[in-house]
This record gives structure tokens, sequence and C-alpha cells, in this order.
């Protein structure tokens, strides 16, 4: 596994972040943000690109392509797969992003506005473009299976992720690295949130901005970072004495069919996206121990989950532990569900399931075991993921611990 993210760049420090309640939530400060009516968000810091790029490459790509070539090289590293020309037809890639190359199509539309057409960056389309993430880890890494980038909104990363363990299954990769990057704290990407009004405007609070099942939320927090899972058949895995962190078990989908931002309010879509995975994955939903919601810390999508996650569960609600780790990361977009379930996959193996921070009077609404506000040691032996983007698109995944 591989991460970059506001609250860290690395598994244990994001991992202890998330625990501790550390929220990775500040002040904007790459560009201007007087005039916005949201002006924080969840930024990556301590990033140096050149630990994986050269100054020459770097600049010919967007930074959510940066964000997701680091992920992915961390996560190859973490897992001790050994990529050659022998083995790299055995290897897919598959990452994608919600938005993808904003920020360079940003600032190309004002060099053109400001010297014409010749001062566009020849780089700029394949600087932007969603599957160059995918591209360019295929490239540098000598990588020649699937090649591929889902592109669903929030749902993005786990789709990815349960796609790439079904290329697996059906015999087109041994090894697949699955995920998802953003950056999209960007003037143009920002206006377009507030004016919809989607987002959190604490702008004089904002590490308690996030704030899902709250009663006082009032939107989500805009983030950026990037991670990668490398999947393995596991046999592969076993013959090559891979460290096996967990099993992917389950993967399900939905479309709300409602609305192109908000969920419907008796949470079918969701609920039909849990029940899917459930039945891939052969297990009842008791099986369950702990869910990360796609809490986004919206008045809507936190209820329309809730009603969804108890409907799904039925009586089994009633003893499942939900938190959202969004609370302290913000909304990481089409890099959501990889963060969400590398967290769950750190739940499994370190017996802590991570708090809902900021929650200090749950809303009545919703009515779950939101772990509020201290991370809980608890044992996991399966967790499962949410994550739903506009257009009504749902995405879930199951992990189960590897005995």
């Amino acid at each position: 596994m591989g991460i970059v993210s506001p609250v860290g760049n690395e598994l244990d420090e994001a991992w202890d972040n998330v625990c501790n309640g550390v929220s990775g939530i500040r002040i904007i400060d790459d560009f201007d943000t007087s005039t916005f009516p949201t002006r924080i968000g969840g930024t990556v810091a301590n990033f140096n690109v050149e630990e994986y790029l050269t100054p020459k490459d770097a600049r010919k790509m967007d930074p959510f392509v940066h964000y997701g070539i680091a992920s992915a090289v961390k996560a190859i590293k973490d897992s001790g797969l050994e990529i050659a020309e022998e083995n790299g037809h055995t290897i897919g890639v598959a990452m994608g992003a919600g938005i993808g190359g904003i920020k360079t199509i940003e600032d190309n539309h004002k060099k053109m506005l400001d010297g014409g057409a010749r001062k566009v960056s020849p780089f700029f389309i394949p600087g932007s473009i969603i599957n160059m993430t995918s591209g360019y880890v295929s490239i540098l890494q000598h990588i020649t299976g699937p090649n591929v980038s889902i592109v669903t909104a929030c749902a993005t990363s786990s789709h990815c992720i349960g796609f790439g363990g079904r290329m697996i299954a059906h015999g087109d990769a041994d090894v697949m690295l699955a995920g998802g990057s953003e950056y999209a704290t960007t003037p143009l990407a920002m206006g377009g949130f507030c004016s919809a009004r989607a987002m959190s405007t604490r702008n004089d609070d904002p590490k308690r901005a996030s704030r899902p099942f709250d009663i006082d939320r009032d939107g989500f927090v805009l983030s950026n970072g990037a991670g990668c899972v490398v999947l393995e058949e596991l046999e592969h895995a076993k013959a090559r004495g891979a460290r096996i962190y967990a099993e992917l078990i389950g993967f399900g989908m939905s479309g709300d069919a409602y609305h192109i931002t908000l969920p419907p309010a008796d949470g079918d879509g969701a609920r039909r996206s849990m029940m899917a995975a459930i039945r891939d994955a052969g297990i009842d939903a008791a099986d369950i121990d702990y869910l990360n919601a796609h809490g986004t810390s919206t008045p809507a999508g936190d209820i329309g989950e809730s009603v969804g996650i108890r409907r799904a569960f039925g009586a089994a609600a009633d003893k499942l532990m939900v938190s959202s780790t969004k609370s302290t990361t913000g909304h990481l977009l089409g890099a959501a569900g990889v963060a969400e379930a590398i967290f769950c996959i750190q739940a499994i193996n370190r017996h802590v399931v991570p708090p809902t921070i900021n929650l200090d009077n749950q809303d009545p609404a919703c009515d779950l075991d939101y772990v509020p506000n201290t991370a809980r040691d608890a044992r996991v032996r399966t967790a499962i993921s949410n994550s739903f983007g506009f257009g009504g698109t749902n995405g879930t995944l199951i992990f189960r611990e590897f005995v």
C-alpha cells in the first residue's frame, strides 16, 4: 500500500494521525482565496516530487499525476514486488481521478489568453488527461499488462480496486496496482464547488470543519492526495512470500438514478451497493465488524448513507462500528476510496477502529455507532468501505483478515 494525503505521506504517519484525530485541514495559501466563501482544504505537505521524477519530467505532468506516481512507487516498495521484462506483462495498473488535471488546464488557458495559442504547452494534453497516472506508472515501472483508468467521480478509486480484483480473478493479470489521485484545490474547482454551496465555510476553524454525522455539519472539505494498493492473486502472492495485509472478498456497485449530486433520502443506491458487495463476498451482513463510511459531512449525504446502512444491515446495524475518516482527511474525491480502503485494511491489521472526529452533537437522523472522537481498540476481522460519486454512482469494497 502507498499513500499521499493531508494527514501524511507514509502509511504509519497517516494511520497514526487518523487514529489520533489529527486533522489535515488548513487554510489554502497557494493562491488568493480572499473572495471565496470557502478558504480551507486538505492540502498535502512535505511532498517532494523530485524523489520520484526528474524536474524535467515533473514539469510535463499535473500534480495529480505526481501524487499518483508517488503512491504507486510507495506501494510497489511496500509489496516487495520485483518488476522485470519477463513478468511485466502479468502486472497491470488501474488508477483514475475524479477531476484530473484541472490545475494544468487552468494554467494553460491563462497562457493562451495572455499570449495566444503558441504559448500553450505541448505537454498540456498528455499532462492533464486522467489516464496519465496509469500511463506514466506503466511507463516508469515497465508494466505491460492491463493499463486502464476508471472515472466515476468520488467512487473512482474504489471502482479501480474492485475492477482490478476482477481482472485478476478473470485471468487478465496476476497483479494489479489500483487506486487513484487528485489535486483539485485550484481556483476554478474551488469556485465551482463554492457556487454549488457544497463545501464547509467554517474558515475560522479549519480543523473542525469536516464533521460527518454532526448536526452542525455544513458541507464537505475538498482535499488532495493519492493512494495505491497492490492486488495480487493469492497463490502468486504466496509463491513469492509476499506479506498479505488482507483479502479483497467483495465488490459491489449500483446507480441511484435519482439526481446528479444528491442521494435519495432512503439511501437505496447505497443499500444496493452494499448488498451487492455482501453477496459477492458470500457472507452475512452480521459478519462485518467495521464500516468506513463515505461520510462527507454534507447534510443530505450523511443521512442518506446512514439510512442505507441500516436498511442493508438490518438488526446487525446496531452492532456495527462506523466511522468517517474524512473527518480528518477531508474529501480526496477520486482518491478517497483508496485512502479509506487503506484505513480499513489498517484497522484489520492494527485492531483499532479510527474515530469520526468533530462529532460533538450527533444528528438524530444519523442513528449508528460512529465511533465518536476517540479511536477504539477492537478486533476487526472484516471491514467494508463505501464510496459514492456525483451522477449517482456507488461502489463498495469488503476486506477480510487473512489467516
